[in-house]
């Protein structure tokens, strides 16, 4: 039974280990799914190949984007655009993959408002104190960054009832697993398979005239 896609949105702490999960998930499982590649109006950084980091687009491209309604999703930081292309999703969901959003809290609510068919998936380490030893164990920020990022996660702590699955990443091979059984699980969801119900009833009424 061919299905569709499903559209994924994966949040977490930073220092979660969300890049890793993805790059995990993606090299073992990677003919099923497609990470969603975002537009953005900031310059390639060295070594970014456009539509592989991102889709880089001028301004004024991304406001008219906004206005058609061309993005699942975008905000701005620090004067430059992100957001997530609609074609782009839509293509990949259509082709029958499980297109992943690795985004922020707040964009994730907003997809979900908009699609609410989007599977919200929240990784997080098993402690807090193992969360501030990952984020000093980087060795690439200050103590007073890891603090802001431990006083965001505090925030963003808030938000994660409104998650559908908790991802605990403790130990990442068991962690990809989960998070691929979690998405293979929703495919069989009655509410996901309305058609084949239908057709099923269907052919039970058929076979019950005959």
């Amino acid at each position: 039974m061919k299905t569709k896609g499903i559209l994924i949105v994966v949040s977490g702490f930073s220092g979660a280990g969300k890049g890793t999960l993805m790059k995990a998930l993606l090299k073992k499982y990677g003919e099923q799914y497609a990470l969603s590649v975002s537009a953005t109006t900031r310059s390639p950084r060295e070594g970014e190949i456009p539509g592989r980091e991102y889709f880089f687009i001028s301004t004024e491209e991304f406001e008219k984007k906004i206005a058609k309604d061309e993005l699942i999703e975008y905000a701005k930081y620090v004067d430059n655009y992100y957001g997530t292309p609609r074609d782009y999703v839509e293509q990949q969901l259509d082709a029958g993959k499980d297109v992943i959003l690795e985004i922020e809290i707040q964009g994730a609510l907003k997809v979900k408002k908009k699609f609410p068919d989007t599977l919200l998936l929240f990784v997080t380490p098993p402690t807090a104190p193992e969360l501030k030893a990952r984020l000093i164990g980087r060795g690439t920020e200050s103590l007073d960054v890891v603090e802001s990022r431990l006083r965001r996660a505090c925030e963003e702590a808030e938000g994660m009832d409104k998650y559908d699955y908790l991802v605990v990443n403790d130990d990442l091979d068991t962690c990809v697993e989960q998070m691929h059984a979690i998405i293979q699980g929703e495919h069989l969801r009655c509410s996901r398979n309305t058609v084949f119900i239908s057709e099923i009833k269907k052919q039970l009424e058929e076979l019950k005239g005959e």
